[in-house]
């Protein structure tokens, strides 16, 4: 009893640590981008808090440019709110540790423990450490890869800051650019802009719970403990559904993409056939939560946007920087409605059994996200009286609860009542509805917990 209820208070406890924590690093990233030091021209505050939201919230949705609007301390701290929302708040304050070479006490690894959903608490420091060299790294290097078209085009010491700025928000999934008003559009033709973008994106977005598992796989591999043709085999389950839904998803929303959008000359259509294929897939990457675009949202055709919308509610794999219900979620009840339709009792996935709790979990999670995603929807179309496309306002909402960052050219033209549900929006999306839903829920009883009631059935369907 001593034993689930302290593991109970934890889980509290970190619930309470993202909540209070995110709110925290919003108003101040929203104070210090209001300061005068931070901007070229005035700024109002809820402009600096919508912009603040949107990088801790890693989405990328912004009322103003971020280019014309803020100075270099300004670019700076929206760097730097997007490296800790896409990191986490106990990532970064582990990591804040690390540096003040502060011993990690067993309560503090317990909450790590909670938040990466590890199996114990022996590694988890290590496992942190892993994370964040990683992602130090990969940032490194896809700044490299960037500097080699930027360096040539903006000049040596510009071009490095855009190289930094544009792999941080790529790799966080922010979709943030300093680039001007178009995103990465004058790029659609760029392979190398292209591909090093779709590459941090997907890298994040799988999670770094799946890094850590393939990167353990593949040292175990040097060492010649498993052969290499195991290194699939011997995942995780979550692992293997992570990597698996999300190369389908990523593969049915380039075909579909390129699809219909292939004669539509305000998208893709102009484009070379290689080039369609490449534009196409870089429109599936990126409804994965991150936010950049090289072609207009608002030019798509409106079957393309719906399909963008599906792919934004269900987002990246859980345990990175995307937002979304997830893709392991999705699977999840996908391979539970296959199971039901076939008469089988359990949700079974590579020659394993799914928890009935996982997928009570799952199903919360996803009707939580749609009564969110619906009430958003309804209040922005109420705010703004029909004066705009309803279902560009639900690709509007989609994208700030997946924590997504596309726009139909809506964000900055909605009034300050719509644009405050988006700030909600974008909160809740990378928080999680879960996590709000059981705060506010409160504590229970060990005795609430265990009583068992009568069963009955009721009509269904």
């Amino acid at each position: 009893m001593k034993r689930y209820n302290r593991k109970k208070n934890i889980r509290w406890n970190t619930m309470k640590i993202l909540v209070t924590g995110f709110l925290l690093v919003i108003v101040t990233g929203a104070v210090l981008l209001w300061l005068p030091v931070s901007n070229q021209k005035p700024i109002e505050f809820f402009d600096a808090l919508f912009t603040s939201a949107s990088a801790v919230c890693v989405t990328g949705l912004v009322t103003i440019i971020p280019q014309t609007q803020f100075t270099l301390f300004g670019k700076v701290i929206l760097l730097i709110l997007i490296q800790i929302g896409g990191l986490g708040i106990i990532a970064c304050v582990t990591a804040f540790f690390f540096l003040l070479r502060r011993q990690i006490t067993v309560r503090e690894r317990m909450v790590i423990q909670e938040t990466y959903n590890a199996d114990s608490i022996g590694g988890i420091v290590g496992m942190v450490r892993r994370i964040l060299i990683g992602t130090f790294t990969v940032e490194g290097v896809g700044a490299l890869f960037y500097a080699v078209q930027f360096v040539p085009e903006y000049g040596l010491l510009r071009g490095i800051g855009y190289s930094i700025f544009h792999s941080v928000s790529a790799f966080c999934n922010a979709g943030i650019d300093i680039l001007g008003s178009d995103s990465l559009a004058k790029y659609i033709c760029n392979p190398l802009i292209n591909i090093t973008t779709m590459l941090l994106i997907i890298l994040s977005g799988i999670g770094f719970s799946v890094w850590y598992d393939v990167l353990g796989n593949i040292k175990k591999i040097r060492k010649k403990e498993i052969p290499g043709k195991w290194w699939f085999t011997r995942l995780r389950l979550h692992s293997k559904l992570a990597i698996v839904t999300t190369l389908i998803l990523l593969a049915v929303g380039t075909l579909l993409t390129f699809l219909l959008e292939y004669h539509n000359p305000d998208t893709i259509g102009h484009l070379s056939f290689g080039e369609k294929w490449m534009a196409s897939a870089f429109q599936s990457v990126t409804t994965r939560t991150a936010g950049y675009s090289t072609f207009s949202q608002a030019g798509m055709h409106e079957e393309t946007r719906f399909l963008n919308i599906l792919l934004m509610f269900i987002g990246g794999s859980p345990g990175g920087t995307a937002g979304g219900v997830k893709t392991t979620t999705i699977a999840m009840l996908t391979l539970t409605c296959i199971a039901f339709v076939r008469g089988g009792q359990d949700t079974e996935c590579f020659g394993r059994r799914i928890s009935a709790q996982n997928v009570r979990m799952g199903f919360v999670t996803v009707v939580l996200a749609l009564i969110c995603y619906l009430t958003g929807t309804t209040l922005i179309a109420v705010f703004e009286a029909d004066k705009l496309s309803f279902l560009n306002i639900m690709y509007e909402t989609a994208s700030a609860l997946g924590t997504v960052g596309l726009t139909a050219d809506l964000t900055s033209h909605l009034c300050r009542e719509s644009q405050a549900v988006i700030i909600t929006l974008m909160y809740i999306g990378r928080v999680g509805p879960m996590t709000i839903a059981l705060l506010f829920a409160g504590k229970k009883n060990q005795k609430d917990r265990v009583r068992t009631l009568p069963t009955n059935n009721i009509l269904v369907g």
